[in-house]
């Protein structure tokens, strides 16, 4: 089985286009996708974990 690949944090925010005070502001209100810390302490997202949330959000932009 094949290890999920690991984002890091600079590569969502640009695939997102939002700032990183922006993301830990949505992460504070648990809205953002899911960090998983290394334990080297770096900060990793699933590749699926960031699909799953993108399809996921409430409005559409139309």
């Amino acid at each position: 089985m094949a290890r999920p690949q690991m984002l890091k944090l600079p590569e969502v925010l640009t695939e997102i286009g939002m700032s990183r005070a922006a993301f830990y502001r949505m992460r504070a209100r648990g809205q953002a996708p899911r960090l998983v810390k290394l334990p080297n302490g770096h900060l990793r997202v699933r590749r699926n974990d960031l699909d799953d949330w993108l399809s996921n959000l409430d409005s559409p932009a139309y």
